[in-house]
């Protein structure tokens, strides 16, 4: 991603709200599986200490060792066990306390975690299914400094329940996911959607400009004058870079941005008109055609979410039914 672009980035960001839980921390000995898969959420696996191998379904096992972490933005299947081949992986013994663990297996911090913010879908939408966490220089600054955070305080309870993690490593990990996103969009290549857009220099000042300002009456010839194209080469490389023509990627941006609108409490009439529509009428007919939901059901749902628990008991408290460590 260009230097210009960073505050883009860190505007997007600044939209994203993740909600996480930290479900297990302990040590694995032994031949152990675990897995986050199937529950229709996004999680994470952090080691803190020894080595392992992610197994996903047609790709050769990937290693991970200690200070590297693996998001899985989207829930796809996997397992995590000791051994490169996936067909030898036992079932999971009990998992121990890392505090006072003995050498050899492997400590894991794992969890679930959610994206609430209204440009979060098309945040997602901009990475691959997974993202790895590599320890060493090439990795943010500040992961290891958080990766040392995790530790001391998994470590801090030498009696502490592996399935009751402290409430403060889930939100280590959310500021440990927040440098991994800014990292990968500076140093990965984005297939499509907002952060492709923002890595191209041509783009990347429109893009920032839209955002800024959604409900200016945008067509065709003024984005190409912005990014100093004539109107048929900007029509081919924007989709090229994106995915989408220009006029569908715009109402796929005011859209978004009206629900984070509506999310942050405006009426339906206020969010329509920020994003430039007069027509109340065309509004809801767009914003049910991106977003799925008529505006009015969809701010009624966002406030009721917003009053309600943020993540289920369930995973809040570590029920071992939530966290499946033995796949079937």
């Amino acid at each position: 991603m260009p230097p210009d672009s960073d505050p883009l980035a860190n505007w997007l960001l600044g939209d994203i709200d993740i909600d996480s839980a930290a479900l297990h921390v302990g040590h694995y000995c032994g031949n152990w599986r675990a897995s986050t898969a199937g529950r229709s959420v996004a999680s994470f696996h952090l080691v803190l200490r020894g080595a392992c191998y992610l197994h996903l379904p047609g790709a050769a096992p990937l290693a991970l060792g200690e200070r590297d972490g693996v998001f899985l933005l989207r829930d796809i299947e996997h397992f995590l066990s000791p051994l490169p081949d996936p067909r030898a992986a036992g079932a999971a013994p009990a998992m121990l306390p890392l505090a006072g663990a003995d050498a050899g297996g492997a400590g894991l911090a794992c969890g679930f975690f959610r994206l609430r913010g209204a440009l979060s879908a098309l945040l997602v939408d901009a990475f691959p299914d997974y993202l790895i966490l590599r320890a060493g220089a090439a990795a943010p600054r500040a992961a290891a400094a958080l990766f040392e955070l995790i530790l001391a305080e998994a470590e801090a309870d030498p009696d502490a329940d592996p399935l009751r993690p402290s409430p403060l490593l889930a939100r280590l990990v959310e500021l440990l996911f927040f440098y991994l996103i800014r990292h990968a969009g500076a140093r990965r290549s984005a297939d499509a959607g907002l952060l492709a857009l923002a890595r191209r220099r041509e783009f990347a000042p429109l893009l920032e400009r839209l955002l800024q300002a959604p409900a200016e009456p945008w067509d065709i010839a003024g984005m190409a004058r912005l990014a100093h194209m004539s109107r048929a080469s900007f029509c081919k490389h924007f989709a090229a870079a994106c995915g989408q023509p220009p006029a569908q990627f715009l109402q796929l941006l005011r859209m978004r941005i009206a629900a984070q609108r509506l999310h942050a409490g405006a009426t339906v009439e206020r969010a329509a008109a920020q994003v430039g529509y007069q027509s109340q009428a065309a509004f809801s007919r767009a914003f049910q055609r991106v977003i799925g939901a008529q505006p009015g059901l969809y701010r009624r749902e966002q406030r009721r979410r917003q009053l309600a628990p943020a993540l289920d008991e369930r995973t809040r408290n570590g029920d071992a039914g939530a966290f499946r460590t033995t796949l079937p």
